[in-house]
């Protein structure tokens, strides 16, 4: 399945080095606009942790157990697992009748696009193969809105429609210094037994694409109330705030859960977790900004 290429470029995402081979998925990928600032132009050469490649727009099929489907913007994405250890499928089909095949081997470091490459689909996909093969490396592609303030990270999780980017915008109009590091999907790694947080080519709604990293200060898991208020968690509580901000479509698979669970859990190690019920305005972003950094 795997094929040859001709054009091929090199990413780095997460601090990970990142291979996208073959005209087409190199094209594709340039239509997106957001990988174009993490290129890698070092000629130092550095092992891939995922490679990328097109198969053509033909797939043979899928076989294993369907792990976690969603809708969303008009696409069914429906994620599986083959009785291979370290196998995926990733399927998408949008509501114009458009669909995308992505085959993901952790063991070989390899992932085979197949199919459409609508823009929406593609990114989608790429992000998939990408945290496949970041579960295994203490790392996580985390649902979160990242300020930046101080040299430190900050991120706010919640589910959608909470308001994490509007507490950010609080952020950055009411605290000198603070600035948006990515708006949806930020990298957080472990590295040497400290925490940091990268920006990544996916963000949402926000076009905040940002080849930057550090560390990591502290995580806040927002929901909506009439009143702003923040406590720090204990550890069982802090878990069960950050684990439904890491991606769904792992949680049901042991090997990729494990690896996932087990980032987590270093990272409590040494990062502090809050849960703040908060207004959309600027005393929110003042409270939370003061209790982490006591200023």
């Amino acid at each position: 399945m795997f094929v040859d290429s001709m054009e091929s470029k090199r990413f780095r995402i997460g601090g990970y080095i990142v291979d996208v081979q073959g005209d087409d998925l190199v094209n594709g990928l340039a239509g997106l606009g957001s990988f174009a600032v993490f290129e890698e132009r070092s000629e130092l050469e550095e092992a891939a942790l995922i490679t990328f490649s097109y198969g053509g727009k033909d797939f043979g099929g899928i076989t294993g157990k369907l792990l976690y489907s969603s809708e969303n913007d008009g696409v069914v994405s429906e994620f599986y697992s083959t009785d291979e250890t370290g196998r995926y499928f990733q399927k998408m089909r949008h509501e114009n009748g458009n669909e995308l095949f992505m085959q993901v081997s952790c063991d070989e470091g390899r992932a085979v696009v197949c199919g459409s490459l609508m823009p929406q689909m593609l990114r989608f996909a790429l992000w998939i193969g990408f945290g496949v093969m970041l579960s295994g490396s203490n790392a996580i592609a985390i649902h979160s809105s990242c300020i930046v303030y101080d040299g430190m990270a900050v991120l706010f999780l919640g589910e959608s429609g909470t308001g994490k980017s509007t507490h950010t915008r609080m952020w950055r109009e009411s605290i000198p210094g603070a600035t948006l590091l990515n708006d949806d999907s930020p990298i957080l790694r472990i590295e040497d037994g400290s925490v940091y947080v990268y920006g990544s080519p996916w963000s949402g709604k926000t076009p905040c694409y940002k080849q930057e990293r550090y560390p990591l200060a502290a995580i806040v898991r927002l929901y909506q109330a009439p009143f702003n208020r923040i406590e720090r968690l204990p550890l069982l509580h802090a878990y069960g705030a950050v684990h439904p901000s890491s991606p769904p479509d792992f949680a049901y698979d042991a090997l990729l859960y494990d690896g996932i669970s087990s980032t987590i859990g270093k990272l409590l190690e040494s990062v502090p977790v809050y849960r703040m019920g908060c207004l959309p305005d600027y005393a929110a972003a003042q409270l939370s900004c003061e209790t982490i950094f006591g200023r």
